[in-house]
């Protein structure tokens, strides 16, 4: 009896191990692997950027006075020469008054002179007076036309600071800010201009390159100049993070290096009929960075320890080893550039890096396997079916 309770125990212990192992499949070792070769990239870098108006032109009186009208608003669409403000006119159209009459008093004067001299000379002529008083008399007209070409510029400066009481655009653009309002008095020593009119119809967007980087670019355009006429149209992100659907141009480089930060600044220009991009905005401007024979990793396929990138090299054997490697900062939001730690003709991992450890055998396949693979187990699960069931 005991003999048969033992057997009878042993079948009952197989048959559990046997329909354990129908419900949990082994591990599954297979990991998607593809070899390294050389390939184009095309990436972009991303700066910060600040756009600017062609033209930010700071508006600010010529006469000091109160401020009587408001013509324009913050944010109007103006044109060059449209009235943006007026300042109080009173005095000036005394001042302008007042000129007028002294010009009508100067030339009278110079008329009642002409006739003098006209009678002087007469006189002289019939050699009753000296050529003392005659001179006398034509240095008087002389006096007096210079006092007529005075009162005459103080008038046109009397009728300037009268016309300068109306403040107009000097360009087309958008108003900007207006910290004053009516009765504000102002002035041209005023620390606030009245606003600041901005021509957009094209933007300027200012951006910052390292000087590393600009010494790299020169070097492989033989010249700053060929640089820039040979850099691609950028683009910008604005800041709700969608893209600008105009290309820009970088148009200049500043000849001046920042001592403080080591980067030059660039200028791209962009055209905004639809007036979308207004002065003082920021963003990011994305260039285009061309890499020809790079080698190209999918991000999934590292990990990071202590802000270093690693990544499992399939060597001898099927086994896996970690390396450290070095990746360019831009890259496509999908792969990275490696540029030390890989090399041509290698094996990486690219799925699954974090079941992975040091001298683990693996099973290679390639990554359309994995991916069918992937399809299979999950209309498995999808049917009711154990992952490893027929």
């Amino acid at each position: 009896m005991k003999k048969i309770a033992l057997w009878m125990l042993s079948v009952a212990l197989l048959t559990a191990c046997g329909s354990k192992s129908q419900q949990t499949p082994e591990a599954n070792n297979d990991f998607a692997v593809v070899t390294l070769a050389p390939a184009e990239a095309q990436l972009e870098t991303s700066y910060p950027a600040t756009i600017k108006g062609m033209q930010d032109i700071e508006i600010r009186p010529k006469v000091s006075g109160y401020l009587t009208k408001l013509l324009v608003d913050e944010g109007a669409t103006v044109r060059q020469g449209q009235p943006l403000f007026l300042i109080d006119s009173e005095q000036y159209q005394a001042a302008v008054n007042a000129a007028r009459a002294q010009v009508r008093v100067c030339k009278a004067n110079i008329a009642t002179q002409k006739l003098t001299v006209e009678n002087k000379q007469a006189l002289f002529d019939q050699k009753i007076i000296s050529s003392y008083d005659l001179q006398m008399a034509k240095n008087t007209l002389e006096s007096y036309e210079a006092q007529l070409a005075a009162a005459e510029a103080q008038l046109q400066s009397a009728q300037d600071n009268l016309r300068w009481c109306t403040v107009t655009s000097p360009s087309d653009g958008v108003v900007g800010t207006i910290p004053y309002r009516v009765g504000s008095l102002v002035s041209a020593s005023n620390a606030q201009p009245l606003t600041t009119v901005s021509s957009i119809n094209k933007m300027y967007v200012y951006f910052s390159m390292t000087e590393k980087q600009l010494l790299a670019l020169t070097r492989e355009e033989g010249g700053l100049s060929a640089a820039i006429a040979k850099m691609p149209p950028v683009k910008l992100v604005l800041t709700d993070g969608t893209e600008y659907n105009q290309s820009g141009v970088v148009s200049t480089v500043s000849g001046v290096i920042d001592q403080n930060t080591g980067s030059v600044q660039m200028r791209a220009t962009f055209d905004n009929a639809a007036h979308l991009l207004r002065s003082g905005g920021t963003g990011s401007i994305l260039v285009p960075v061309n890499q020809k024979d790079a080698l190209l990793i999918p991000q999934k396929a590292t990990f990071e320890i202590q802000n270093k990138k690693f990544v499992y090299v399939v060597g001898a054997g099927n086994k896996v080893a970690s390396r450290e490697i070095e990746v360019l900062v831009q890259h496509d939001g999908q792969n990275y550039v490696v540029t030390n730690g890989l090399k041509v003709g290698e094996r990486v991992v690219v799925d699954g890096v974090n079941k992975l450890k040091n001298d683990m055998q693996i099973n290679p396949i390639t990554p359309q396997q994995a991916a069918a693979a992937e399809q299979k187990a999950k209309q498995a699960l999808k049917d009711g079916k154990m992952p490893g069931q027929d």
